[in-house]
This record gives C-alpha cells, sequence and structure tokens, in this order.
C-alpha cells in the first residue's frame, strides 16, 4: 500500500478485478494455391479484391484462386490469408498452354458425362468449336451408331460417320482421335458402352483454353500440405490464431491438369480435416471433384472418401462464374463463395444461424441441378447441396458437418462453440497467477456468465431465461484441495446452442365447422 506522509487529497488507480470478454472474430480465411505473383508460402493478409490483386495478381488460367477468393469478397467475406504455392522457375519464360475442353451428356442419363471432349491445338484457338451428337447417315440395326460433327458457328469443319461405343475401328475415341485434326475424345468413368453412348442432339461448346498458370513440372500433395516448422503450405498457417475457415482451391486445379491424382486429392483434404481437428477453432471446407452427378457425389463422399469429422463441410455442385481471364463463363469449385457467405451470415444475423438458404453471388448457372429426391439422398450424408430455385436465384440449401455424432451434425452449432471457447479463453487470461480462492472463482463465474447472457439475449443459446439457456460452475466442488495445489482452477461451462430449423413441418387436417343458428 501506499505511504502518506503529509495532509492532502490522493488519487490512486484501481485496476478492475475482472474484465468483460469481447467475441473474437468468427470469419477469417485461409486460401492456399496458385498465383500469377506475390510471396511463396508465406501467408499475406488482404482485406479486399483490389489487395489481393496487387499482391498476386489478377485471374489466371488453370489456377482457382483467384476465383476463390473474389467470390469470398464478393459474398461478404471481410479479410483472408492467402497462401501462394507451387511458383514456378523465375526462369521459364515459355508460357503453359490448356486446350479448351466440355463433355458430352449420355443418352442413359442427361446429367452424367460419357466423353470429354478438348481441342487437340492448345491456346485459346479451340474455344467456341462446337461439337454435336446427329443421327447416322447408316445407321446399324440396334440403332447405336451416331455422328459427331465439329463446327465453327454455323460451318461445319469436321465430320465422322456410323460411330459406336463399342470395340473397333468405328470405336468414337478411337476414329475420333485417329482422323480429327481439330479435337480428342476420351472416356469418362461411366460403366458400360451402352451407358457412355452419347445423347443424340447433344451440343457443346469448347471453352476454357488459353494460357495457364505457369505451374511446376513436380506438384505433388506435399505442396499443399506443408510443413509447420519450415512455415509452407496450410501447415504454416498453425502460427496463426486468427484464422477459422481454411480452403485449397487449387486442389482441384491440379487434379484437372494431372498433376495429383484422386488418391492425392484425398490425401490433402484429410491433412486439412486433421488441420482443422489439430487447431481446434477452424473448419476445412471441402470440394468434391468436377463433373460428378447426383449418385457418383454420393459414392466419392461415402465410398471412396469417407471423410468423418464436425471440422470439415462439403459443398456441391460446382458453379458457373464470369472468367475474366477467358473472357467466357466457368465452373468453379464452391469452397470461396460458401466462406463468403459464412461471414455474410455472421455480420448480419450472427454466428450462431446456421449459414444456408442464401443466396449465391456471382454465380451465373450451376454445374448439375438436381431434384429432391437425390437432395434426400445426399443431404444425410452431408453433402450441402447448392441449387436453383425459380424466383429465388441459386441459394445454398444445406449446413451440415462432415460428421456421424449428430450432436455436431450443424455447421453453427461446432462454429458456435468455437465462437465461445476462443472468446471465453481470450477473455480470462487476466485469471492466470490470481490467487486461487473463493474470491477468484466468483470473479470467474460472473465474467463468464455476463458473456453468455449476452450470447443468450442475441439469440444464440435456446431457452427461456438464462438459467436454461447455460450454467457456470466454478467452486469447491470442480476445484478440489489436490487441484488447487496443482496451481489449477477449474470452471465448467454448459451451453444449449440454437439449431436450424431443418425440416419446416406443417400438419393440415378437414374439420367440419360451422355454426347452427337458431330463432
Amino acid at each position: 500500500m501506499p505511504q502518506y506522509l503529509s495532509p492532502g487529497v490522493y488519487v490512486e488507480e484501481v485496476e478492475a478485478g475482472s474484465r468483460p470478454i469481447e467475441g473474437v472474430a468468427t470469419s477469417v480465411a485461409a486460401f492456399v494455391g496458385m498465383a500469377k505473383a506475390g510471396p511463396v508460402n508465406r501467408p499475406t493478409l488482404v482485406t479486399n479484391w483490389t489487395q489481393f490483386t496487387q499482391t498476386f495478381g489478377d485471374h489466371m488460367e488453370g489456377s482457382y484462386l483467384a476465383h476463390a477468393v473474389y467470390g469470398y469478397f464478393n459474398n461478404g467475406g471481410g479479410s483472408a490469408y492467402v497462401v501462394r504455392i507451387g511458383a514456378p522457375d523465375d526462369d521459364a519464360d515459355t508460357p503453359q498452354l490448356v486446350p479448351a475442353t466440355s463433355a458430352l451428356p449420355t443418352a442413359a442419363d442427361g446429367d452424367q458425362l460419357g466423353y470429354e471432349v478438348s481441342a487437340k491445338e492448345a491456346g485459346s484457338e479451340g474455344n467456341g468449336l462446337r461439337v454435336e451428337v446427329q443421327e447416322a447417315s447408316e445407321p446399324g440395326d440396334d440403332g447405336s451408331a451416331f455422328k459427331i460433327v465439329v463446327k465453327r458457328g454455323d460451318q461445319e469443319l469436321e465430320s465422322f460417320d456410323n460411330l459406336t461405343t463399342g470395340r473397333g475401328r468405328q470405336n468414337v475415341a478411337t476414329h475420333v482421335n485417329a482422323n480429327s485434326q481439330l479435337i480428342e475424345m476420351t472416356e469418362t468413368s461411366v460403366k458400360g458402352s451402352i451407358e457412355r453412348r452419347p445423347a443424340t442432339g447433344a451440343s457443346v461448346e469448347l471453352a476454357g483454353g488459353g494460357e495457364a498458370a505457369p505451374l511446376p513440372a513436380q506438384l505433388d500433395a506435399a505442396d499443399y500440405v506443408g510443413d509447420a516448422a519450415d512455415r509452407t503450405g496450410f501447415a504454416g498457417l498453425e502460427a496463426i490464431e486468427d484464422i477459422t475457415m481454411l480452403m485449397v482451391p487449387d486442389l482441384m486445379a491440379a487434379y484437372q491438369q494431372r498433376l495429383i491424382d484422386l488418391e492425392g486429392v484425398q490425401a490433402v483434404q484429410l491433412a486439412m480435416i486433421a488441420h482443422a481437428e489439430l487447431m481446434g477453432d477452424r473448419l476445412a471446407i471441402l470440394d468434391p471433384p468436377p463433373a460428378l452427378n447426383a449418385q457418383q457425389v454420393k459414392e466419392w463422399r461415402v465410398d471412396k472418401a469417407g471423410y468423418d469429422s464436425k471440422q470439415a463441410a462439403l459443398y456441391w455442385p460446382w458453379v458457373k462464374v464470369f472468367d475474366p481471364a477467358s473472357g467466357q463463363n466457368q465452373f468453379v469449385p464452391p469452397c470461396g463463395h460458401m466462406a463468403g457467405i459464412w461471414a455474410r451470415s455472421d455480420a448480419t444475423r450472427g454466428v450462431h444461424k446456421a449459414p444456408a438458404n442464401e443466396v449465391v453471388r456471382g454465380a451465373i448457372a450451376l454445374e448439375t441441378n438436381i431434384t429432391r429426391s437425390e437432395h434426400d439422398g445426399l443431404n444425410p450424408n452431408g453433402v450441402n447441396v447448392i441449387r436453383s430455385f425459380p424466383g429465388m436465384g441459386i441459394r445454398v440449401w444445406g449446413a451440415r458437418t462432415l460428421s456421424s455424432d449428430p450432436a455436431w451434425r450443424y455447421i453453427n452449432v461446432r462454429r458456435l462453440f468455437n465462437y465461445l471457447e476462443e472468446s471465453i479463453m481470450g477473455g480470462t487470461q487476466w485469471v492466470v497467477f490470481e490467487p486461487n480462492d473463493y474470491d477468484l472463482w466468483q470473479r470467474i463465474r460472473r465474467t463468464i456468465a455476463a458473456f453468455l447472457v449476452r450470447q443468450w439475449r442475441d439469440g444464440a443459446l435456446f431457452g427461456q431465461t438464462p438459467a436454461d439457456a447455460f450454467y457456470v460452475k466454478c467452486d469447491d466442488e470442480t476445484n478440489p484441495s489436490e487441484m488447487i495445489d496443482a496451481g489449477q482452477v477449474t470452471c465448467e461451462i454448459g451451453v444449449a446452442p440454437v439449431k436450424p430449423a431443418e425440416f419446416v413441418v406443417f400438419r393440415l387436417a378437414q374439420f367440419s365447422g360451422g355454426t347452427s343458428i337458431s330463432e
């Protein structure tokens, strides 16, 4: 205590015994991918699209990073860390060109893609080529022969008649690849030649050809995952505590360019999930492979990938956006747009609100439109579907994690707990080295309860009164003498989170109405 030696008035500043808890940021994204310029393997904070372009350059062929970041800011994102990987040799001065591509739907199922068609000449020359499937001039007895016509505008450039999907010289891929000067065709994973037959009347336009990202020759899963000690890849993001969302959009770009196979994709996504679970305060937003229909994405999610994590979410299908690099529309992975919607929902409603039934800004169309019955097979398996509704636009229509645990089924519940945990942990640092006695326990209870009351008033906790919504217990029962001797203080907190009205049911019934009037 200070000593007072002479008469007078003295003013003393007294430190508060406890401090109010402030909520932490809930929507700070992290993107890992390839860019035209910028620092390599160094997380760089950007808070708007202009900052990104000034540091990393604009949209680039063969890379989805810029599309994801633009979609994030366009949909309401506020700040993001960007990690550039896979920088090419600075001495390489020859740009890599990619061919224009498209895919032909099958006759059995218009959503399935039987053949991938690409221009033989890499670059932008293939853009605008149109490939049509017509009836053959001399169809076989079984009606399986067809004709492939290549056009530019209304001008016919090539045609290949009496083709089949069976074996032999008239096999469509074999015949076209051997004789065409303009296109080549590759069979997709559709099983069986009959199922793979392209639909008569189908017409697709090749697009996406041009200068690609100058990718390194040896880009593999390790480049994405990186090393925490060397601060490379997304493992280097362990040193940044603010991040709450992790995305690797260019994983699919590398897969499409055959720099990494499907097993490599799964290895990277498993590492993303492990990173999110290790950090505990962030979620990984995963992208499915491209060009999958509803049944295929379900098989990939359940049978092939089989992810089970409360720290990850998956969105499907890909969305079509305008690509300034090629001047045409292009399908891109949805992760960046979804992260922006998470941020927008946090800002307008709060982290407790499920980030669903929200318009996807910038989305022109979807890679696949599905039926309600197809959606019924995806939603229980944690595939959050993006759907197009008449008069409502393209909207996110799912808010589930990839967890099989019903307690952590919803994205907003997991993110709410992340928010509460991080806020309470950051707002109670003043407790460290305080005398561990009854007075401290009371101050801890008062501080945390005041914070949770604010969350209850904001609608984040379920209950008619604060007592119904949460409890805070910090007393001699949670802090026995042996724990006090060990220098520990334990506070037990229980909260009842609100959960989304995912299924809205109205029960209607007939009843006999009317009244009788007596005179």
